[in-house]
């Protein structure tokens, strides 16, 4: 079981960067996947998850308008379209399968992580 997260790197504020959680070794469809971030000094926070089974989306009010989630069952992939970032979008960014169907933002509900890429947005 294992999440594969990549499509970091370094942009410039106003750019876009789309990142990649590849899943392998599990039911893909069954599972709910989240991305979480987190900055140094800070706690992790969920940013968006894309549920499974059905299809419902969850954004943090931050990045609303901006970023777009989406996932590709036939690949197992789940993307996330970073767009107009900013400086305080810069963290380590994860994803993580849920526990169980549907969408939370809390931590805990989440069973298997990825290892994370860096996203640093220079003003």
């Amino acid at each position: 079981v294992q999440l594969q997260a990549s499509g970091g790197g370094l942009v410039q504020a106003g750019g876009s960067l789309r990142l990649s959680c590849a899943a392998s070794g599990f039911s893909f469809d069954d599972h709910s996947i989240g991305w979480f971030r987190q900055a140094p000094g800070k706690e992790r926070e969920a940013v968006s998850c894309f549920s499974s089974p059905g299809i419902s989306v969850f954004y943090v009010e931050s990045v609303k308008g901006r970023f777009t989630i989406s996932r590709d069952n036939a690949k197992n992939t789940v993307y996330l379209q970073m767009n107009s970032l900013k400086p305080e979008d810069s963290a380590i960014y994860y994803c993580a399968r849920r526990v169980y169907a549907g969408c939370s933002s809390a931590i805990e509900m989440y069973d298997v992580w990825g290892q994370g890429t860096q996203v640093t947005v220079s003003s």
